[in-house]
């Protein structure tokens, strides 16, 4: 997948001829240790999602049986190596059902040599998955003759126990595909990439060029809007109903869990991934200002002004998305992935190089003539870094507290992140970043369909994520985000918004960067954000509040409460519910 985005990408920039003709050395970007460990988490991944369906989709490949000998090795090797199957996946070999018996197959292996006893597959090996029948519905395999014929070739993969064999196992391609990106968040260079399960199966980038929804992945570009115009991270926001007339009738977007939350600061509606919060955000803000925020990103190109993309219900794709989130890793700096760093002609002379920037005091004809080497920086500023870090501090604690707190929160590393969750869970995603590695990974069909009502950005992807960055970062502590100046540490209550005393502790204390000269006292100095719907009066911010002052809502027919001391709610995905 990389090698062939890199001939994509240089074929469009230099033309057919001069990329296959002209003597080029290409140097790529690629970290091989990294790119093996990228590979080897989504490829695992996928095929835990598989194996959890259970359902067998039949032979990767078939033989007629009577094309070749299973007594003659020579004869079923040479029928094997004509079999049209993907022979790039780690640890897995082609095999061909030579023999059935009542428990299990004798099978021949591509690459394994045979020994005095033969190989066999158990079909206890392979009972979890289901065969489906005429009428559609799935069954459970009666035997070994029940699931495969003479002539069939299947995927095998060797189990072992403390280093010695055990047993040949059955293994087969997923349906569901993904990608999976991650780049250096201060020079661009791309060092790994993955397309998909295997290239040898399908050829199509799902990195590069698969259009997917990224749903809640998108809020913290809603939230940097609003935090560049006049938010903080303690500006009350009602979680309350919402209704939006449009040309295909009334839209009604509801959390993910179904509830309603009220009032809590925008950390809480970003850690949380909640959906009206973020409607409410991106009305207040506008959303033509969401819009140029997502186009200065490059998340879109020319994203529509409609409120359902403030929660992601547009189309990118994983490489767009995991460039987005490196500028917050990096304080707001524009980068651009690349997955070449320099190309040379025949000749050594350099006709493409991604690093623009100029050395001085670089120049001297004697080493101990040089001054000290200097790199000034050219990138552009596309972020106030007061709000880089503040995003960041936010999706640090959505990794802590939010949806994906046990597959990358457990990893104690301190890392930002955020999951993503479509509707019907069509796409998951999930994208995360230490200071100097930007990480991101995709999941779904490729004719979107539901992936079921477990599937969610921090159940599916993020465990992908963690297994890749927790080798990235090997050997090091929690990562530190630098503190950029013009601003100060406040303390806040977490659930209200309310401003503690400095050096308060406890469970509910969040420390809170502002920006200097911004108010963010609740109670007198601060901010209550409706989005401009109607919430009814006396809707309770604290604890305290009396019961009969409750504000009550209709709901689908029914009757609800606004809590009277907003909590954190149940975890959920967000997405475009």
């Amino acid at each position: 997948y990389f090698t062939d985005e890199i001939r994509r990408e240089l074929s469009a920039s230099l033309g057919d001829e001069e990329l296959f003709t002209g003597g080029l050395t290409i140097r790529a970007t690629v970290d091989p240790d990294l790119q093996t460990v990228a590979a080897r988490a989504l490829r695992d991944g996928l095929e835990k999602y598989d194996r959890e369906l259970g359902v067998y989709r039949g032979p990767a490949a078939q033989i007629d049986p009577a094309g070749f000998d299973p007594s003659d090795e020579a004869s079923w090797r040479a029928a094997l190596a004509g079999a049209s199957v993907p022979r790039d996946i780690d640890g897995w070999h082609p095999a061909v059902i030579l023999e059935i018996g009542e428990s299990s197959a004798r099978i021949g292996i591509e690459g394994v040599e045979e020994d005095e006893d033969g190989h066999f597959l158990s079909f206890s090996d392979a009972k979890w998955a289901r065969l489906r029948g005429e009428n559609g519905r799935l069954r459970e395999a009666q035997g070994a003759d029940d699931m495969w014929d003479v002539g069939d070739v299947v995927q095998v993969r060797a189990i072992t126990a403390d280093g010695a064999f055990e047993r040949w196992s059955y293994r087969q391609v997923p349906a569901i595909q993904g990608g999976f990106m991650a780049m250096d968040t201060m020079t661009g260079r791309v060092l790994a990439m993955q397309g998909g399960f295997s290239y040898q199966s399908s050829v199509f980038n799902r990195a590069t060029q698969a259009l997917r929804q990224p749903g809640s992945s998108f809020k913290p570009f809603v939230y940097a809007a609003a935090l560049d115009n006049g938010y903080s991270p303690a500006t009350i926001v009602v979680d309350a109903p919402i209704e939006v007339a449009t040309g295909a009738g009334i839209w009604r977007p509801t959390n993910s869990s179904d509830k309603f939350y009220g009032p809590a600061p925008i950390r809480t509606g970003l850690e949380q991934s909640r959906n009206l919060m973020t409607v409410r955000i991106a009305q207040d803000v506008g959303m033509d200002v969401v819009a140029e925020y997502a186009e200065r990103f490059n998340v879109y190109k020319d994203m529509p002004e409609l409120l359902s993309y403030s929660l992601g219900a547009g189309e990118t794709t994983l490489y767009e998305m995991v460039a987005a989130y490196a500028m917050f890793a990096n304080g707001g700096l524009r980068v651009e992935p690349t997955l070449v760093d320099r190309v040379q002609d025949r000749y050594g002379r350099t006709i493409y190089r991604h690093d623009r920037r100029e050395c001085e005091n670089c120049t001297a004809d004697r080493l101990s003539a040089a001054a000290q080497p200097f790199l000034r920086s050219n990138a552009e500023r596309i972020m106030d870094p007061i709000t880089a870090y503040q995003i960041t501090s936010m999706l640090q604690g959505a990794v802590s507290r939010g949806t994906s707190r046990a597959a990358v929160g457990s990893l104690g590393l301190n890392l930002a992140g955020k999951t993503g969750t479509t509707n019907d869970a069509k796409d998951v995603w999930y994208v995360g970043y230490s200071p100097r590695i930007a990480a991101g990974c995709y999941m779904g069909y490729d004719n979107p369909r539901p992936l079921g009502k477990s599937a969610f950005g921090g159940t599916l992807c993020a465990p992908i994520f963690a297994e890749f960055i927790k080798v990235a970062l090997a050997g090091q502590g929690p990562v530190t985000f630098p503190v950029p100046p013009g601003g100060r540490f406040i303390s806040i209550d977490r659930h209200s918004g309310q401003r503690l005393p400095d050096g308060a502790t406890g469970a509910n204390v969040q420390v809170e960067y502002i920006k200097d000269g911004q108010e963010t006292v609740v109670g007198g100095y601060g901010q209550t954000v409706d989005g401009g719907w109607k919430i009814g009066a006396d809707v309770p911010l604290y604890d305290g509040v009396p019961a009969q002052n409750i504000e009550r809502v209709q709901v689908r027919g029914q009757s609800r409460a606004l809590p009277k001391n907003p909590s954190l709610g149940s975890i959920s995905s967000g997405g475009l519910y």
